[in-house]
């Protein structure tokens, strides 16, 4: 199994903060099943920045570090982009790095809003040679009142991918309830822990995966995982004609 958006590279963000924190997450991704695991420090998101040539090195070192304490998981570079004016000119120049040097690229929306110039950013990307990758798009308060954005996005060619906590609960009832209502609409294609440590933002992976083959059924969990492979190979991933989210109507309105 693998799993596509972690915070594990230690002392980079907000994440593991020390090497004994990156074993430590590694062994309960091990647990939990996963062989393999993108390591998504971020970047430009007002706080961090982590640039391409410094998360590869990064990367060695940890890979080496598993190796040393016979840990059997391999982590994959990646990098969580905040969105914002430059970064179609990082990605040019090779500061903004696509996961796993694929042609996925990692884009995270502040929390409250959804940027007005979101949707250019996404069509240049996409001109550039690259597919959008939006993150927990169930956590963005913008897109929770107003789906049809969302919709729009991903009708235009971006793809999106929902974190593990969300389906399960980890995050409140709402964040619940909008994840699976994203996945009812084909509005998503990866699930991804977006592990930060192993207590508070843990990986739940597994358990998502329970949920969905329960609430779904398999053709869903095999396309989600299948989906992840495909991503971390830079091949073409499975996508579903999506739909607009259904809101139930409450004495005639929404």
């Amino acid at each position: 199994m693998i799993d596509i958006h972690s915070h594990i590279l230690p002392g980079v963000d907000d994440g593991a903060q020390t090497e004994e924190d990156s074993l430590k997450m590694a062994r309960v991704a091990v647990k939990n099943g996963i062989t393999a695991i993108v390591a998504t420090p971020h970047h430009k998101n007002g706080v961090f920045e982590n640039d391409r040539e410094s998360i590869l090195r990064w990367v060695e070192t940890l890979n080496e570090l598993l190796v040393q304490n016979d840990i059997p998981l391999t982590v994959l570079p990646g990098q969580e982009t905040r969105i914002n004016g430059d970064m179609l000119d990082e990605l040019r120049e090779g500061i903004v790095l696509p996961i796993n040097n694929s042609k996925y690229v990692f884009v995270e929306f502040p929390s409250a809003h959804v940027p007005r110039y979101a949707s250019q950013m996404l069509y240049d990307i996409q001109l550039s040679g690259y597919i959008p990758v939006i993150v927990h798009p169930e956590r963005n308060q913008e897109l929770m009142e107003k789906p049809s954005k969302l919709y729009d996005f991903i009708k235009r060619g971006s793809l999106s991918q929902v974190t593990a906590g969300s389906l399960v609960g980890k995050f409140g009832k709402d964040i619940q309830k909008f994840s699976r209502q994203i996945i009812n609409a084909n509005l998503t294609h990866f699930i991804a822990s977006d592990a930060h440590n192993t207590k508070s933002r843990g990986f739940h992976l597994t358990e998502a995966y329970r949920f969905v083959e329960r609430e779904f059924g398999t053709d869903y969990l095999y396309m989600f995982q299948q989906n992840s492979h495909l991503l971390v190979d830079d091949q073409s991933v499975h996508r579903l004609e999506p739909m607009q989210v259904k809101r139930k109507k409450i004495l005639g309105l929404f």
